[in-house]
């Protein structure tokens, strides 16, 4: 992919993630809707909404997953919705791609992945705007929301994280499978 071109896709999913925040606040300041509904709904949409794309893309509706994706999923969507009942929309979503960022970095590094400069300066330069978020003196967002939407960021990262694991896991069971079928 282009430089261009990713800095193109890169600037679009940062306006949608914007947007998911800043309409989260928005349900919650102008609607009487508690964090549990909504994120019911988040999912429950969120489902027919993959299933209309995979039926679409493939002509048949595919069942399928793993469970600690899932319960992943469900982590990230309620840790987000019951952090914005608190917290501005900015801090939360500072918090929320901080801990997501940091969590798949951290696993590309136990997993023996090659880090470069860029990297590292990136995790050191997110890890010191939550520092300087959570210095005394300032207006420190509150304890609470900031715990939840962190682990949020974990819950989103650790989906990455684990669907790459099943990922590695299937290509290993493929190279086994072809091997034992050609030494046959």
């Amino acid at each position: 992919m282009s430089s261009s071109r990713l800095i193109l896709v890169t600037v679009i999913a940062m306006i949608a993630f914007a947007g998911n925040s800043l309409l989260c606040r928005l349900a919650f300041n102008e609607t009487n809707i508690d964090a549990a509904s909504f994120t019911t709904i988040r999912i429950l949409s969120a489902v027919v909404m993959l299933a209309v794309v995979v039926t679409l893309k493939n002509r048949q509706l595919i069942w399928g997953g793993n469970w600690i994706s899932a319960i992943s999923l469900l982590a990230y969507a309620a840790g987000f919705s019951f952090a914005y009942l608190s917290l501005p929309a900015a801090t939360g979503a500072l918090l929320l791609f901080g801990a997501v960022q940091a969590t798949m970095i951290s696993y590309g590094v136990f997993a023996g992945e090659l880090t470069n400069i860029k990297q590292f300066s990136g995790i050191a330069l997110a890890l010191g705007g939550l520092i300087v978020l959570f210095l005394p003196g300032l207006a420190s967002p509150p304890l609470v929301g900031s715990l939840l939407m962190l682990g949020a960021g974990i819950a989103w990262g650790s989906i990455r994280c684990v669907d790459e694991v099943l990922v590695m896991q299937r290509k290993k069971h493929l190279v086994i499978f072809s091997v034992r079928l050609h030494s046959h």
